[in-house]
């Protein structure tokens, strides 16, 4: 088994603040791993009948449990897992407990009280560049220096990645059992069908401007029943919806969100690509770039930026609720190559309008941070560990 100990040192910082934690993910990500690797703990798993007899009576179950860590598995089986989790964060502070689920709290219609200002939130995504070393240095597999490019074809999820050979029809019964299990239990969807030729659709468009209206008609559902839709895969973290950043309504893009999908193995599933060629690792990366920004971001949210003509930033991360006239914002540009000239930089034009604020490329193959100068303004090539350092140091430039 391996350790994650970039997700273990979260959880543990998260009950510094907390003695309640939700952890959320999809399915198959390591929530059930992760909290077993945590040693001294006492673990139920929601989804037996029998565990779920014995947190029938909720004081009486903490009670015995006082001064211990505890991992409820799947919580939302429960038929009132909010009031279990509220009662043990007002009455029992001194039992750590963690809750796993595969959708953000205020998903589920069995959660009527959200636990707000009782919990913290830990977001498990698929493998990230620290996962990456944790495997790669386990000796598991034999992939050397191609883990990167494995890690984009195969996925994030643990077990897919460390597959001999293209898990394809591991996405299907994935799929199968997102359906089953959290769709239907969360949101008791109908049409199945229309439901997952949408999740085809997403999958295989990831990345893309999202047109609800396009979507409809193959579909066969009304575009309301595509925002709903749509809804639900954020909520479940399926899906990443990624709003434009704008002040500037004339001349920007400023309400079609991209939307991508949570795992660059389903991306390839769904796009057909067995094998990979060299102009689909761009693609690819960027969305690595955004599952590594989700995994340590913290009080930004991202954004993109588009204008009218066709100019573009994959990422802009600004201070949540603050625009860019009053703090600076990062602009993010995501390139499989530094010495790819085939893109033109579309960085010049953003600080056309918005001035302040760090420009960065982030590559696959910058080992060392360098400068460039273009455009008029100074820009950062960085590899996706600088990213993460200079976003945990809160380091602008």
């Amino acid at each position: 088994m391996v350790k994650r100990n970039y997700w273990l040192q979260r959880l543990e910082d998260a009950w510094l603040h907390r003695s309640l934690i939700w952890l959320s993910g999809v399915r198959r990500v390591g929530k059930t791993v992760l909290c077993q690797s945590l040693g001294d703990l006492e673990y139920f798993d929601c989804e037996l009948p029998r565990i779920r007899a014995a947190l029938e009576d909720p004081e009486a179950f903490w009670r015995g449990l006082r001064g211990k860590r505890v991992a409820l598995d799947e919580v939302h089986r429960l038929h009132n897992p909010s009031e279990l989790l509220k009662i043990a964060a007002d009455h029992f502070p001194d039992i750590q407990v963690i809750a796993t689920g595969s959708s953000t709290l205020q998903a589920s219609a069995k959660f009527r009280d959200t636990l707000t200002g009782r919990k913290a939130e830990v977001w498990l995504t698929p493998m990230n560049s620290a996962d990456l070393r944790e495997f790669g240095s386990a000796d598991l597999h034999e992939f050397g220096d191609a883990d990167l490019t494995h890690r984009l074809h195969f996925g994030g999820l643990p077990s897919f990645f460390l597959s001999p050979r293209l898990p394809e029809a591991d996405f299907q019964e994935w799929i199968d059992s997102y359906w089953a299990k959290d769709i239907q239990e969360l949101f008791r969807l109908e049409r199945h069908d229309s439901f997952q030729r949408f999740l085809e659709l997403v999958m295989a468009q990831s990345g893309g401007i999202f047109e609800a209206t396009k979507m409809a008609a193959p579909c066969e559902v009304s575009r309301p029943t595509i925002a709903n839709y749509l809804r639900v895969l954020e909520a479940t973290r399926v899906a990443h919806v990624i709003r434009p950043y704008s002040t500037r309504a004339t001349t920007e893009i400023t309400s079609a969100p991209k939307v991508y999908g949570f795992d660059t193995g389903f991306v390839c599933y769904y796009k057909g690509w067995y094998d990979l060629r060299p102009e689909d690792l761009g693609i690819l990366w960027e969305h690595y770039v955004l599952n590594e920004l989700h995994g340590h971001l913290s009080g930004l949210t991202v954004r993109y930026w588009r204008d009218r003509r066709g100019h573009e930033i994959d990422f802009v991360l600004a201070q949540r609720g603050r625009q860019a006239y009053d703090a600076g914002v990062i602009a993010i540009e995501c390139r499989w190559s530094a010495v790819d000239s085939s893109r033109p930089t579309n960085l010049g034009r953003f600080r056309e309008h918005y001035p302040d604020g760090a420009n960065w490329v982030v590559a696959a193959d910058v080992e060392r941070p360098f400068q460039r100068a273009q455009d008029g303004i100074v820009v950062d090539y960085i590899g996706v560990d600088e990213m993460v350092r200079r976003l945990g140091e809160g380091d602008g430039g």
